[in-house]
């Protein structure tokens, strides 16, 4: 399977079908077959075989163009997040090598003056030269375009898109996802997460992500999806209104704001009738918020697990499971679901031996959704997948019935007087007892004596306050003492990537840097 031929084969069959509802824009699968047939155009006219193309910007149907045209010319896509300063999108451009560059005007300017840092690219082109260019080559082609033409496509093993890490443990590294990869990953979904003959998808995630391999799984079925230009509650609730949507997905972060929202606007309930399935994934969904999200919203829940080097999820915890757990196998609402059945996963110790039924390890995966390695860094591909099994650098567990748990990542995992203690279970437990606080991070900081403290850095919700001693006595009564917060810093808000993930490595850097905002061990 080519990336390009999930949409050309709807488009041969039922062209006037709707593959995505931007904003007022709809856009059918043939009207997106012709635009990506039109954009591998004029990419083979500036960009030689193999090359890299760069995009970046906010959600724009030029994403879209990309996502199938690109590959489609023989090219890799490589995704810029413009939430990145500008030095870093140099870094990434530099990497990559990537001789073309798309994206606004805003964009563009602010990268201009660092254009000396990626002598790479020999051709930038804002939005509007890009969409004269690409309707003017739609235009020349006949109606439909011949599925089979194409100026010089790649095979199915070639990388189709270049998505770099969010770089939580350093640098961030391309990994290299390759159309097979794809295929890989939406029959993974498939099976774990079936697209319905009628479902409505929205998408609220950056187009940047490898959350994007959902807009590749849903036109695979030859379902449309709802693009939002970003998110935010009150339009999740008129896009879900206006195109009876079906089917979310959403982190843990979106369904707080959008249930805040509803507290506010209870009215908007109604507004969202149509929706069947919330799906959540990129962050850890504290049960609390899952019991009141469930409560509040009355649709099906699902889980996926997955990461950028996995092209998507790999294992999934069903309607079916959230249902059980509901009716009293709580314990299931931690769990990260069952592998798909084209996934080998394992729990590992540091000898590559399987831990025990409710004993802790590194979960490594094998599969043909597992990225083909990570773009010129082979030292890095050759540790990702030592022994023959990437290794994802989470901590997890599998139950007795073959449920696996995320514990935790392994950097995250701090050690005070020799004790483990899971980043996670601390904040599950903050946010279990404070209901004042809306978020919360839990991060190690330095200690001569103890090696690490356990910091908690909290979110509280408007006109809320809590006492550090008496969040301290809350936890205390669910957990050992020496997973109690030693210090507990209140923020704004938090660090965190395109998808909702705390940046945990900048929030470190940020305690380092301010140590008077830490205060002394409690």
């Amino acid at each position: 399977m080519l990336l390009h031929q999930l949409i050309d084969s709807v488009a041969a069959s039922d062209p006037e079908r709707t593959a995505v509802h931007f904003g007022d824009e709809v856009i059918s699968f043939a009207d997106l077959s012709a635009r990506s047939m039109g954009a591998a155009i004029v990419v083979a006219g500036v960009t030689e075989p193999g090359d890299r193309v760069a995009i970046v910007g906010e959600n724009h149907p030029s994403w879209l163009e990309c996502y199938y045209g690109v590959p489609r010319a023989g090219r890799i896509l490589v995704f810029l997040n413009h939430r990145l300063a500008a030095a870093e999108l140099a870094s990434i451009l530099h990497r990559s090598g990537a001789s073309l560059l798309i994206g606004p005007r805003s964009e563009l300017d602010r990268l201009r003056s660092l254009a000396a840092e990626f002598p790479e690219v020999r051709t930038i082109l804002d939005l509007d030269q890009w969409t004269s260019l690409v309707r003017a080559a739609r235009d020349r082609q006949p109606d439909p375009p011949d599925a089979g033409d194409a100026p010089g496509p790649a095979g199915e093993d070639a990388p189709a898109w270049l998505i770099y890490t969010s770089g939580t443990t350093g640098s961030p590294k391309g990994a290299m996802l390759t159309h097979h990869n794809f295929g890989a990953a939406i029959e993974a979904s498939e099976h774990g997460r079936p697209v319905s003959a009628d479902d409505v998808f929205l998408y609220p995630f950056p187009l940047c992500h490898v959350a994007g391999y959902n807009v590749l799984r849903l036109h695979a079925a030859g379902r449309p999806v709802v693009v939002m230009d970003r998110f935010e509650a009150a339009g999740f609730v008129d896009g879900v209104h206006r195109h009876r949507v079906t089917s979310v997905t959403m982190t843990a972060t979106m369904v707080s704001s959008l249930l805040d929202h509803l507290d506010a606007h209870p009215e908007d309930r109604r507004r969202l009738g149509s929706l069947r399935q919330v799906a959540y994934g990129a962050a850890p969904m504290p049960p609390s918020l899952l019991r009141r999200a469930i409560e509040v919203l009355g649709v099906d829940f699902a889980q996926g697990y997955g990461m950028t080097e996995l092209s998507g999820n790999a294992t999934f915890l069903d309607a079916d499971a959230h249902h059980r757990a509901l009716a009293g196998a709580e314990h299931l609402l931690a769990a990260a679901g069952r592998p798909a059945p084209n996934v080998e996963v394992r729990v590992v110790d540091e000898a590559m031996a399987d831990v025990p039924v409710g004993e802790s390890g590194e979960i490594v995966v094998r599969g043909a959704q597992v990225m083909a390695g990570y773009w010129m860094d082979e030292d890095a591909t050759q540790r990702a997948f030592s022994d023959g099994w990437f290794h994802t650098g989470d901590v997890g567990t599998f139950d007795g019935e073959g449920w696996l748990y995320v514990v935790d990542r392994k950097k995250d995992v701090i050690v005070t007087g020799a004790e483990n203690v899971s980043s996670r279970e601390v904040e599950d437990a903050i946010l279990a007892a404070c209901p004042e606080i809306r978020e919360a991070a839990v991060v190690g900081v330095p200690d001569p004596h103890w090696g690490e403290n356990v910091c908690a850095v909290i979110v509280l919700r408007p006109s809320s306050t809590i006492d550090p001693a008496e969040l301290n006595d809350r936890v205390r009564r669910r957990l050992a003492g020496f997973k109690v917060p030693r210090h507990v810093v209140a923020l704004d808000e938090l660090p965190r990537n395109a998808t909702g993930k705390v940046l945990k490595q900048q929030l470190r850097q940020w305690l380092a840097e301010h140590p008077d905002q830490v205060g002394p061990r409690r």
